[in-house]
């Protein structure tokens, strides 16, 4: 009996590392000869980094940056070849501040820019960018300084994959400022002061070049740095998700499995909007392998049922107070739990 987890990080409580970990005890609690595959996942956010180099080995490589509000601080990135894999949160993430620090006015993506021009100078001809878990929304602008400030050439044989579940546009209601930046510490006010910022920023550029990537699907991944991706580096976009699952070559380790446990903090109807989930569920469906759903907050259980997940179940029982869910060592054990009771 072969089985495979593969489940998300459960922000602010779990890595995917450890969440996968307590499910696969889960399994061998209830069958300790069971195969069982483990991968760690990211959709491009938090855990994209460990994630790559348990797929592709590699070496991390520590470099000193600036972090949101410029200060300095030691990142890693990844290498492997001439590939370099960027997780920009290490150097431009939200949990970087504390939270009366954030301020998406302030927040540059400078630190995130310094990263690219080490890989750059590592010789790196393909560089792969997670976007997720930002602190920032100012479109990439402190990226693209710290490019200019080094003196780097980015040459035209160097290419630039972006990876990200988010398709939103730079500018609007839909855009970077409106739909992300409050949970940023963004005020109404400091919203219509960001979009504004960025439409001016977009339309600057677009005479530059004669091209416009605002409204392109990416573009208003964190906090616009898709958009400067896409309209400074020419970069591709691309499911974050189905970048890994291609990497690990899910397809063929799908085709003797039993069952796939997958999992997020928190499962509703936004996890069928290309969430990590649903990613690994479209390609298990092509298998007609099954695919069980946990997660520590559950809504919207017949929406998810229905879209195909074979079984949905929340962690934690009813009761429990939400502090004494966030603690490691008590998902830990309720995953073991729930994965165990699920497989009888």
């Amino acid at each position: 009996m072969k089985y495979i987890v593969a489940i998300d990080s459960f922000k602010g409580c779990l890595t995917s590392a450890q969440a996968i970990r307590a499910a696969a005890e889960g399994i061998f609690a209830w069958m300790p000869s069971a195969e069982v595959l483990q991968l760690p996942v990211s959709d491009g956010g938090e855990g994209w980094l460990e994630a790559f180099q348990t797929v592709l080995g590699g070496e991390v490589k520590e470099v000193p940056v600036r972090d949101p509000l410029q200060r300095p601080i030691t990142a890693p990135y990844l290498i492997k070849g001439d590939t370099a894999v960027i997780e920009m949160a290490k150097a431009s993430g939200l949990t970087l501040l504390r939270a009366e620090e954030r301020n998406p006015l302030l927040a540059t993506s400078y630190g995130t820019g310094q990263l690219v021009v080490d890989a750059v100078r590592q010789g790196c001809k393909h560089i792969i960018v997670g976007l997720g878990g930002s602190a920032t929304s100012d479109c990439g602008i402190g990226m693209l300084d710290a490019i200019s400030d080094s003196g780097v050439v980015i040459p035209e044989d160097i290419h630039f994959t972006i990876a990200t579940d988010v398709t939103n546009p730079l500018c609007g209601e839909q855009g970077a400022a409106h739909v992300f930046a409050p949970q940023k510490g963004a005020t109404p006010a400091m919203v219509r002061a960001l979009d504004d910022r960025a439409r001016q920023f977009a339309e600057v550029s677009a005479k530059r070049f004669g091209y416009d990537c605002q409204n392109l699907p990416g573009a208003g991944a964190a906090g616009g740095l898709g958009y400067a991706f896409l309209q400074y580096l020419h970069a591709t976009c691309c499911s974050g998700i189905d970048l890994l699952l291609d990497a690990v070559g899910f397809d063929d380790h799908l085709k003797d499995t039993a069952l796939v446990i997958t999992g997020e903090g928190a499962a509703d109807r936004q996890t069928l909007m290309g969430k990590l989930p649903y990613g690994i569920l479209q390609r298990a469906e092509k298998y007609q392998v099954p695919v069980a759903l946990i997660a520590g907050r559950v809504n919207n259980q017949e929406d998810l049922l229905s879209a195909g997940f074979s079984r949905v179940v929340c962690i934690n029982p009813p009761d429990l107070p939400i502090e004494e869910a966030m603690k490691p060592e008590t998902a830990i054990r309720n995953i073991q739990c729930t994965v165990t009771s699920m497989m009888f």
